[in-house]
Formats: C-alpha cells, sequence, structure tokens
C-alpha cells in the first residue's frame, strides 16, 4: 500500500461534490493519480481546461486513422504494429482465408478484440468460434490459428510478460459488470476433431520479438481433453452490463474488462446519459497523471469526440487535461442525448508508449486543433 500524503482541503469556490452541481460559469478538472483509484482534487476554471490555442511537441492529443491500413497478412507475427512499450504492444491486423500454420505467443498473453469478421479459433484447448465485437484472451504459450469467414481486422493486444485479469468489482459483487459464467471457453468439439490430422504442420513461436519454427509431422492441435483453470476466455461487448448512475457520472475505471500489472484494458458499451440536472452529461475533463490514455473506437458514435468514426484510435499521453469536444460538452450541458450509442476499447498505460512509424502514416494531424473554437 502507499502512504500518500493525504489532508483534503478546500480553496476559493469550489462544488460541493465532485461531478456534480459545478459553481456557475465554471469548467471542472479532475487532476489524479493511479488512474481513477488514487488521490484528486478536483480543480473550477474560469475557461475550459482545453482551451489551447497553439501546441508545439510530441506530448499532445493524437488521432490515428488505422482503416486505412490495408496490408491483409495470414500471420499475426505480420500485422501492422501500432504503438508500444516494455509492457504492452498494439497491432492491427487485417486477415483473410485460413492461416496455414500455428501460433504461439511466449513474450506474453494476447487479447484479440474482432473489430469486423466472423470465423473459427482453433487452438491447444479446442474449437471456438468468433465474430464482430469478441473478445479473446489467449493464455501465454497457447498455440492457435484462425478461419476467416471473408475479410476480418482485429486488434491485438499483448500484455508482455504478463497475464490478464478480471478487475475486482468490490461492493457490487463479482457478477457486476459481466458474470463470469458468461466467459465461453473452447470445446473438443466435432470441428475441432475434423481438424486433426497427420499432415505436417509447423509453429511459429515469438519470443523476444524473434521467431522460431517448429515442424510437426501432425497436427499438434491433438487434444483428447483437459482439465484445468489457464485457459482462452472469450466474451462479446454485447455480453457487458455497464455499471450506470442516473445522478453522478462515472470514471472510465467502472468499465475495466480486464487488467495486468501495467495496464487496464475498459469498454464502453451503449448505457443510459444521466438524467440529474446537476450531474455532469459527458466525461470531465480531466489530468490522468500517471497513464497514457488509448481509445479504439469500434462503432457508434462517440458522444464526446467530434469527427471520430470506426477504426480510428486516439491518444493522449499522460502530462496535460484532456476531455470532450467543444459541440460533445455543448450538447451534454443542453441534455441533448439521452443514452449513448457508442463501443470503444479503452487501454490506459501505465508507461509511455510509442507510436509506431506505420501508424504516423494515418495520423490525423488536425486532431490537436479540434478543440479550439467556443466551448
Amino acid at each position: 500500500m502507499k502512504s500518500w500524503i493525504n489532508f483534503p482541503r478546500i480553496e476559493g469556490t469550489a462544488s460541493r461534490q465532485a461531478h456534480c452541481d459545478l459553481p456557475k460559469g465554471t469548467y471542472e478538472r479532475e487532476f489524479g493519480r493511479e488512474g481513477f483509484f488514487g488521490p484528486v482534487t478536483h480543480f473550477y476554471h474560469a475557461h475550459p481546461p482545453t482551451g489551447w490555442n497553439a501546441w508545439e511537441g510530441d506530448c499532445r492529443p493524437r488521432a490515428f486513422d488505422l482503416i486505412k491500413l490495408k496490408q491483409s497478412v495470414k500471420s499475426p507475427w505480420q500485422a501492422t504494429p501500432i504503438l508500444h512499450n516494455a509492457h504492452l504492444q498494439v497491432r492491427l491486423w487485417r486477415m483473410s482465408g485460413n492461416m496455414d500454420r500455428l501460433v504461439a505467443n511466449a513474450d506474453g498473453d494476447e487479447l484479440l478484440f474482432v473489430h469486423q469478421g466472423k470465423g473459427d479459433l482453433h487452438c491447444d484447448f479446442g474449437h471456438m468460434a468468433f465474430g464482430e465485437g469478441d473478445y479473446i484472451v489467449l493464455p501465454r504459450g497457447t498455440r492457435w490459428r484462425v478461419e476467416c469467414k471473408g475479410a476480418a481486422i482485429f486488434l491485438l493486444v499483448e500484455a508482455t510478460n504478463d497475464a490478464y485479469r478480471l478487475p475486482d468489482k468490490g461492493l457490487v459483487g463479482p457478477q457486476a459488470i459481466f458474470d463470469p459464467a458468461m466467459l465461453d471457453v473452447p470445446s473438443i468439439n466435432g470441428k475441432f476433431k475434423a481438424q486433426q490430422n497427420e499432415k505436417t504442420w509447423k509453429v511459429v513461436i515469438k519470443r523476444h520479438k524473434r521467431f522460431s519454427t517448429v515442424t510437426f509431422p501432425y497436427n499438434p492441435l491433438d487434444a483428447v481433453g483437459w482439465r484445468g483453470d489457464n485457459l482462452p476466455v472469450r466474451i462479446n461487448w454485447r455480453d457487458i452490463r455497464p455499471l450506470m448512475s442516473h445522478r453522478y457520472h462515472l470514471p472510465p475505471s467502472a468499465h475495466t474488462t480486464f487488467l495486468t500489472s501495467c495496464f487496464v484494458v475498459c469498454t464502453f458499451v451503449p448505457r443510459p446519459i444521466e438524467s440529474d440536472p446537476g450531474a455532469l452529461k459527458v466525461p470531465f475533463y480531466h489530468s490522468n497523471n500517471d497513464f497514457d490514455e488509448i481509445i479504439f473506437y469500434h462503432q457508434g458514435e462517440f458522444f464526446s469526440r467530434d469527427n471520430i468514426h470506426p477504426g480510428m484510435m486516439t491518444v493522449h499521453p499522460a502530462g496535460f487535461p484532456h476531455g470532450p469536444h467543444p459541440k460533445a460538452f455543448a450538447a451534454g450541458a443542453k441534455a441533448a442525448k439521452k443514452e449513448t450509442d457508442e463501443v470503444a476499447v479503452m487501454i490506459d498505460a501505465r508507461d509511455a508508449v510509442e507510436i509506431s512509424p506505420q501508424a504516423h502514416g494515418v495520423e490525423w494531424k488536425g486532431y490537436v486543433d479540434s478543440w479550439k473554437g467556443k466551448k
């Protein structure tokens, strides 16, 4: 446990309760530590915290149109790198048809989010169908391959030298957000048995970003049974039932789906917007001082952003305040929308991320200027 310097104080004009009944003419900014779990101060500003009119340097809001990355490859090891740090690797994988070999990640757990497409996954544990909106967690060392029914797009998120876990649901109980009973696992079924054969198969193993190939005179996915609790799981965003409050805007941490030692994965899904007259209706301006914030937009209209479409990704490094775009903030103030229709995957990374050269090529350079104008 960290022993923080902790003695809450109030100075000047402030709201009695965060995110509610703000002093007239002010803009609230959350200045926090440890994501949304640690000590926090709420500032009440006379101007929007995102009211800049010029920006120099790399520590800035950034947006990338990943749908413009058109290369389709058969192996996830050839997927387009987007960003990384020592604990996290994010790639975009366009794929069609069937993989002709198996792969295994010896560097960490792999998380697949299916942005588009459907098909079948075969792995050591058996067969599992997949479709749009599925998360698939593959434990480190699992041998696997996919067969796609047409074209597919996956967001790949590697937990380097780490494992995915479920968050502690705390007071709301273990069935909150999604019941663990909704996690599907592979089956040793007819499809799995049908793909077993005595033909030559190769397994490409990734370790320390280098690759080794092992050749078998048979398909090594030949299990006849298994027992245990270290295994792949699948859940669709439609099975996630978000925590909600009609009187208080909950922080992104309330929507945590998976976590590791150095980053969390959250899922934003459609929900009613706060209805209490005094509650904020859009995400609050905030300074997330310990994490870089990454959001991949899967579908719908992201209610706190303008000019963002499905397949885009934004990166907000730690070090500056960010929050809703001007039009979204104004619409929230008027309570123009009653519910959201967005689906997005958020990654909060403790260590700074590096952007790949491939992602630079599809960057929306004007994103940093999109907060300009009357708020």
